[in-house]
């Protein structure tokens, strides 16, 4: 299949072939793209019979691109994006959309949940998180809502994108969430560990600054305060849901790796005494309580946890297999014993909140998809984990996998971008739907990647039974507009 010429054409709002390219990625021509955006004007000035050609237009290019959709690869090819309070002005969201459906994409992620605030009216928000749009006469502007009916009058399927365990710093500035947050054993929370190293906030800051509070999966707080957003979401009757940040923050150069429990986001008093529930029998949970404590445990501990309960056997906690031959276990393998059982209780955690949180999405009969690094569920070493702890490979194969494929590998070169998706492809169960996400612009290396037609090419030639892929982000693709969009300037 060819690729799209790099040869591409400036326009105001980004950059687009100057001839209809239908036969790679379905984008409209440059002529097409002026004739929709003057009738759109037109209409929003009051002009009635631009109005109605304009609305049989923007049906007309829909059609179309639902048609091409179907016989281009990737049958669906999605953008990432956020909408501003500017967007409620007329024409606007209309012209975004627009030059989405110009660029060939049938599938919208539009964030709804991120950075500690929700795309809610403000008159109908009762989350413990502020509106994104909050400016006056704005109270009921309902910026999802509209997008999903707008984006299916184009014949696009809109998504709502959510931050999962990434609650942001507004949640942390509130005195009666303090017990929500995770925290490590120095009472570290995820705000106060500024030596952070992640790829995916790097990228994200393209739209913005993102604040970064996980919290303890554990807590019923933290668990009913997620359940009203995301049911707040499926309110707006969805094409889908998208649950992003399901995972820890990566920590920057050795604090990229775990390996003693005092590095884990376990010591949160929901987590702690959950964990502590895991014990099969008195002397394991004193074993765990000094492990948490301590550091790890010697063989005095051992030898004071015998005295305390002398007619119990071996310490026993989940997952904990013991030779039924032996009285004692030697305090190396004890150890170990513990700190994977540690390292499985944080993961479990991780695991049973996107579950709670996609059981809603799945019951209303639409797809939920979880985002994900391909290298966040690595072991490092011995004995050492990726600092995200990101489970991913046991995320339900019922879900999209949308795994971020971000790796830099230089702006002519996709191969270390196609090895990611190789490994996810590699633990995906047959018949689970994997959409890389890319990031990059057309035509164009970004930030040492290569265009999106080089990346999307090699792709196609090594997984050609993939049928979707998303790219990040509008706002890379149309900066100039995106600015104006974010700061209310017409031009």
């Amino acid at each position: 299949m060819a690729g799209v010429s790099t040869a591409l054409v400036s326009v105001h709002t980004g950059s687009l072939p100057a001839q209809s390219q239908e036969t790679a990625y379905c984008q409209s021509s440059r002529e097409e793209v002026t004739e929709t955006d003057s009738l759109r004007q037109a209409a929003f000035q009051g002009n009635k019979d631009a109005q109605s050609r304009y609305s049989a237009l923007v049906a007309k290019r829909g059609e179309r691109l639902q048609e091409c959709r179907r016989r281009t690869w990737p049958e669906t090819q999605a953008i990432w994006l956020r909408l501003y309070a500017c967007d409620l002005q007329p024409g606007v969201l209309e012209g975004v959309l627009d030059r989405i459906v110009a660029r060939g994409y049938n599938h919208v992620y539009v964030e709804y949940f991120y950075d500690g605030q929700v795309l809610l009216p403000e008159a109908e928000n009762r989350s413990v998180w502020p509106s994104a749009v909050r400016v006056p006469g704005a109270e009921n502007a309902d910026l999802l809502a509209q997008a999903i009916q707008k984006g299916r009058e184009r014949g696009l399927k809109v998504y709502a994108w959510l931050f999962t365990m990434n609650f942001g710093y507004t949640y942390s500035q509130r005195p009666d969430r303090q017990q929500v947050i995770a925290r490590k054993a120095n009472g570290q929370t995820s705000f106060s560990d500024l030596k952070t190293n992640d790829a995916e906030t790097d990228i994200k800051a393209a739209e913005g600054d993102v604040s970064k509070v996980f919290i303890d999966p554990y807590h019923p707080q933290a668990r009913q305060d997620y359940l009203w957003v995301v049911n707040a979401a499926l309110q707006r009757r969805p094409d889908g849901v998208l649950f992003d940040y399901v995972r820890y923050p990566r920590g920057s150069g050795p604090e990229s790796v775990v390996s003693k429990v005092h590095d884990l986001w376990l010591y949160s008093d929901a987590t702690q005494q959950s964990l502590l529930q895991r014990a099969g029998n008195q002397k394991g949970r004193e074993l765990i309580r000094r492990y948490l404590s301590q550091g790890s445990i010697s063989t005095a501990d051992v030898e004071a946890v015998n005295k305390l309960y002398p007619r119990e056997g071996q310490p026993l906690w989940q997952g904990r297999r013991v030779d039924a031959t032996k009285t004692v276990s030697s305090v190396s393998q004890l150890q170990a014993d513990l700190w994977y059982f540690s390292v499985a209780h944080v993961v479990q955690g991780i695991i049973d909140f996107v579950n709670l949180a996609v059981a809603p999405v799945q019951r209303q009969g639409i797809p939920a998809g979880a985002v994900f690094f391909p290298g966040g569920n690595k072991s490092v070493g011995q004995g050492g984990f990726d600092s995200r702890l990101q489970p991913w490979d046991r995320f339900p194969s019922s879900m999209e996998w949308h795994p971020m494929a971000y790796a830099n590998c230089g702006n002519n070169n996709s191969r270390c971008i196609v090895e990611e998706i190789q490994r996810v492809l590699s633990m995906a169960a047959p018949g689970t739907q994997v959409i890389p996400a890319l990031a990059g612009t057309w035509g164009a290396s970004l930030k040492n990647r290569p265009p999106l037609e080089a990346q999307m090419e090699a792709i196609r030639r090594a997984f050609p039974q993939i049928k979707g892929v998303s790219h990040f982000a509008y706002s890379w693709q149309e900066p100039e507009a995106d600015r104006d969009r974010k700061f209310c300037q017409q031009r």
